[in-house]
């Protein structure tokens, strides 16, 4: 019966005894006991983020790029990239994320890193493979599971600065990203189908945010597109977890109404700020339990000790598995914090905050090339493990060990 209704699906029966799946309301590792998800999220590695960098008004990813090479020009900056990627994230990073009592990471990362899109100092021969294929090999020798978050969407699937778009969720009103969507992530699928530390793809990063006139149109184009790329997904890979995420930050799931399309779906939601009660998320309580598949918090954190901790108290009586947000940036509200540079705010926050909308405020903003260019290579050394500081009480309020 269960071939039968398998292949009735469109589905590829999936061995057993190698990945983790979906029994219910929870997820199962390959020796049969139960996984529950405890962990954080890479963000900036991937997907830089401004805030990250002590930024305000430069908050997406295309716009620091741009605030680098006004600054101190295209070589520069594509070399500042090329360092950032090789040493934000390293070996040690994830082992030290392993000693915290961590079994799971979530990896965001940019559509762009798969095309041959001016991403990150490259314009061709993107490295977004060998990137994960790092992340993959580290985890395998940490014991930890991987998510893969697609959080920058061909087009954007926001509509805010954290999908690296252009102010709108394009993505819905575009066939062609639409395409190349369902490409990257058959891609990613076919090159990974085989590897067991993969817990699976999330499709994409809080889809459709609320401030849209026709946002519930835009929501109703949701779980069509999810089904889409799922699809493509199940063409090269019948083994991972396939994560869905609801609209308005990944807080809205009425819209997502059919759990049966794939026998290997779960959901993902976020939460930041509002009580830290079973009542402020009791949404996704009952949503978990009408579709009878798991709920995961991706993402939560940027509080109080006290908060975390009794928000990680409230998920694990509920048995939602979670990964904070985010493992390493500057200042704290984090695992690992980054010292800013001497005179980084005086010199590039400053600039990054000047109006740069003409040629003439670039050049009569921008700093001294020498300061400039020793700052940058200054944060690169600071972003490194060895230099960073672990965030004992958070760390200690994650609910890890």
């Amino acid at each position: 019966m269960i071939l039968l209704l398998t292949l009735a699906l469109g589905l590829t029966a999936r061995p057993k005894g190698k990945f983790v799946r979906v029994e219910g309301h929870n997820l199962v590792k390959p020796d049969g006991t139960r996984l529950f998800i405890q962990g954080t999220n890479l963000g900036n590695w991937l997907n830089p983020e401004g805030y990250m960098f002590g930024f305000s008004r430069t908050n997406s990813a295309w716009m620091i790029d741009l605030l680098f090479k006004q600054m101190v020009g295209p070589d520069v900056t594509a070399q500042f990239w090329a360092d950032f990627k090789d040493h934000y994230i390293t070996r040690d990073d994830i082992l030290f994320i392993r000693d915290q009592g961590a079994n799971t990471i979530r990896l965001p990362f940019n559509y762009k890193l798969f095309t041959d899109e001016d991403y990150m100092g490259l314009t061709a021969h993107q490295d977004g493979f060998k990137r994960i294929d790092d992340v993959v090999r580290w985890c395998r020798e940490a014991g930890l599971y991987l998510i893969l978050d697609m959080h920058d969407c061909p087009g954007g699937q926001t509509g805010d600065n954290i999908d690296d778009g252009h102010g709108y969720p394009w993505l819905f009103e575009s066939e062609t990203s639409q395409q190349l969507f369902c490409d990257i992530w058959q891609r990613i699928a076919r090159r990974y189908r085989n590897e067991p530390v993969i817990l699976g793809y999330e499709l994409m990063n809080e889809p459709i945010a609320h401030y849209f006139d026709n946002k519930e149109e835009l929501n109703r184009r949701l779980e069509p597109l999810y089904k889409r790329a799922v699809a493509a997904i199940r063409k090269a890979d019948p083994n991972h977890i396939i994560l869905l995420g609801g609209a308005r930050w990944n807080s809205d799931f009425y819209m997502l109404t059919d759990w049966t399309f794939d026998t290997n779906i779960m959901y993902t939601c976020h939460r930041y700020g509002g009580p830290a009660t079973a009542e402020a998320i009791k949404d996704y309580i009952d949503f978990r339990d009408k579709s009878g598949l798991p709920m995961y918090m991706g993402e939560f954190g940027h509080n109080t000790d006290e908060w975390q901790s009794d928000m990680v108290n409230v998920l694990k009586t509920n048995n939602i598995g979670y990964t904070f947000w985010p493992y390493k940036k500057v200042d704290g509200s984090c695992m690992m914090g980054i010292d800013r540079p001497a005179e980084w705010d005086s010199i590039v926050v400053k600039y990054s905050e000047t109006p740069r909308g003409t040629y003439k405020e670039w050049r009569e903003a921008r700093p001294d090339q020498a300061k400039a260019r020793r700052l940058l290579q200054q944060f690169i050394e600071n972003c490194q493990i060895k230099n960073c500081h672990a965030q004992q009480k958070y760390i200690q309020s994650m609910g890890l060990k």
